[in-house]
């Protein structure tokens, strides 16, 4: 029997957050979670079973020569692994993923987004041993407790855009630290 994955959406657009912000990937948006935070934005209710093979040729079919595939979620590492890492590989994609860090990543990918939730969830102990980028939705809580995390770019983001001047304050006195505003909602595309 053919491994399906739960897929939420896969589409084309741009980067809206982090280091890669303005840079064209396409999506794949996996559904479930191991954490239910207060303001996740995906449905996990709507999905479509596909195999690795329908997946890349989905992502093929959107690419129109964007070589960067960015896996999402919900978590994606509680469905994400070696095999459909090595699909897109071997179409010559390289692959991100945005986790919350709490499961270990398939071997083979290519950039790991950080964003930690335990200042959210109960439970949501990270077992990342080092990210390229830490992502920190800011509302609350403290960056400083992960300004040592081993990673290679620190951004600090607005919780849904309501606290962005706070948000950017905060950067300003912390230099490592860096703002990262979701541009594909300022912009009202996905």
């Amino acid at each position: 029997m053919t491994k399906t994955y739960a897929i939420n959406e896969i589409f084309r657009s741009i980067q809206g957050e982090g280091f890669w912000s303005g840079t064209p990937m396409v999506f794949v948006r996996f559904s479930g979670c191991n954490l239910d935070c207060p303001f996740c934005d995906t449905d996990f209710a709507d999905f479509t079973r596909m195999s690795a093979e329908a997946i890349l040729e989905q992502v093929t079919s959107l690419s129109g020569g964007c070589d960067t595939v960015c896996v999402t979620g919900g978590e994606p590492t509680l469905q994400l692994d070696e095999t459909l890492v090595d699909a897109f590989h071997k179409a010559g994609f390289k692959v991100h993923i945005e986790t919350n860090g709490t499961r270990p990543v398939a071997p083979g990918v290519d950039w790991i987004t950080f964003s930690p939730k335990s200042d959210f969830v109960s439970g949501a102990t990270p077992v990342l041993q080092h990210a390229d980028e830490l992502k920190l939705v800011y509302n609350e809580n403290n960056p400083a407790r992960w300004a040592s995390f081993p990673a290679d770019h620190f951004f600090l983001q607005p919780c849904s855009g309501e606290n962005m001047v706070e948000t950017a304050s905060y950067v300003s006195g912390h230099p490592k630290w860096r703002l990262s505003l979701q541009i594909h909602k300022l912009l009202g595309i996905r």
